[in-house]
């Protein structure tokens, strides 16, 4: 960097020390986010399955419930936040919104037994179950917990992409991807051996560093201004225009339609896996302290690899990587499906998957970014949250429902997972043809959505 050069985002103008703090305090969030994000899931699980859950509805309450959600919520976020102008701009005050939900839900998760025992005593309900009282206290405070994350999840990128310059998308999405990766490296080898028996401390210690993390960004990270939006010259929109114009922007350009499958889809292969590759694990008498290290080993790899990525997801783009580290993933998936029975041979598959996934979703950070209209950011990116939220919705209980119908034999995630990918190929294909007609890597420009 030469002596007393600058970047811009918009109206935000950093030199190099501007740029390295605006990092280090979205950093910072996004530790605070990932941790979240990278242990919740994991703890949460255990605690539901111990309340004797069929893989069905395990399914339905961690998986499809979370997305039904999303189908309504992010879109209307979105849309009222990409127009939202305000003294302190347009995605800080519904991360500031979103905060105290995520830290009551995470709190509440942790107290769950213990308030289940409490309310079966306090009504005298004795002759209820206790996993039936568990399982409404837990789904009480998860939906808590996912009101806020829902909302925060559709901002958090938004905010990154309009205050980061253009030329650093792909490095920064890959230092975001890095501390994500370091969280469930943290989480996998030092706390998933602690995941079923300490989860109060888990949840509790997961509540105050969100709250401190990211009420530290609204305070430290600051936008740009913005051009007036639309509805200030047209008029407030009613609910029923503005759900058209959404859906009419979003998704009457077939072009738009093929970005969204393509990211849907194959992010989908893995998904099935992701769900249920604990108890596909546990099903193989492996112990959780080892599964979390190879855990952490696909995570400290995949660290290490995020930076190299992200210099290769700039120079190549995002498509191209993504189509080939999917074609890889894909392979590896039907691999599995034919030999992972074993311990043993499920630990190496799963190291080596593992990896493989963590690349791909490292090499595709700055996919939407690079392809969405920037002005209209999170409402396309939320557009694909919302096809996304719909493929889990129905996929993940008609999964787990499978599952139970085949008498809980796992090698199947693979396989579905592979058949998922090979169809996210062909919708990859689609993108690339698309990208080129609109300029391709000597000048793309994001078509301007059908009005």
């Amino acid at each position: 960097m030469s002596k007393g050069r600058t970047w811009r985002n918009g109206t935000l103008v950093y030199t190099a020390g501007g740029l390295a703090v605006l990092f280090l305090w979205l950093m910072w969030g996004d530790f605070a986010y990932s941790m979240k994000d990278r242990a919740t899931g994991t703890v949460a699980a255990l605690m539901l399955k111990k309340f004797d859950v069929s893989d069905f509805l395990f399914g339905i309450i961690m998986i499809s419930f979370p997305n039904f959600t999303n189908i309504f919520l992010c879109p209307i976020v979105s849309y009222r936040s990409d127009r939202h102008r305000g003294r302190f701009g347009r995605r800080i005050p519904y991360l500031l919104l979103t905060t105290p939900f995520i830290v009551i839900g995470l709190a509440g998760l942790g107290f769950t037994p213990l308030l289940a025992r409490l309310i079966r005593q306090a009504v005298g309900a004795e002759h209820i179950s206790y996993n039936l009282t568990a399982l409404l206290v837990f789904c009480f405070f998860w939906i808590i917990l996912d009101f806020g994350t829902t909302l925060a999840g559709a901002i958090f990128n938004a905010l990154a992409t309009d205050v980061v310059p253009t030329e650093f998308l792909g490095r920064f999405f890959a230092m975001f991807r890095a501390v994500s990766l370091g969280c469930a490296f943290l989480f996998n080898y030092f706390v998933m051996g602690y995941a079923e028996t300490h989860a109060l401390v888990i949840f509790l210690g997961l509540a105050a560093l969100y709250g401190i993390g990211l009420f530290s960004i609204c305070l430290k990270v600051k936008e740009g201004e913005y051009p007036p939006p639309e509805a200030e010259t047209s008029g407030p929109p009613t609910v029923k225009s503005a759900v058209k114009t959404y859906f009419r922007e979003c998704f009457s350009l077939p072009y738009y339609r093929w970005v969204i499958m393509a990211s849907v889809v194959s992010g989908f292969s893995v998904v099935p896996f992701n769900i249920y590759g604990i108890f596909y694990a546990k099903s193989l008498n492996m112990d959780m302290d080892f599964y979390g290290k190879v855990s952490s080993l696909i995570c400290l790899v995949s660290f290490v690899l995020s930076f190299f990525l992200g210099w290769f997801s700039d120079r190549f783009h995002p498509i191209r990587t993504g189509m080939v580290s999917m074609a890889l993933q894909t392979v590896i998936l039907f691999i599995g499906g034919r030999i992972a029975t074993t311990e043993s041979v499920f630990a190496w598959l799963f190291l080596v998957q593992g990896i493989s996934i963590m690349s791909y979703n490292t090499l595709m950070a700055s996919y939407a970014p690079r392809l969405f209209p920037r002005e209209y950011f999170a409402q396309f990116n939320s557009a694909m949250m919302l096809i996304n939220a719909l493929a889990s919705v129905i996929g993940a209980p008609l999964v787990g429902k499978f599952l139970d119908l085949t008498g809980n034999h796992y090698p199947h995630l693979f396989t579905i997972g592979g058949v998922i990918g090979l169809c996210g190929l062909g919708c990859f294909v689609m993108v690339y043809r698309g990208y080129q007609r609109y300029g391709g890597d000597s000048g793309y420009i994001a078509p301007a959505p059908t009005v």
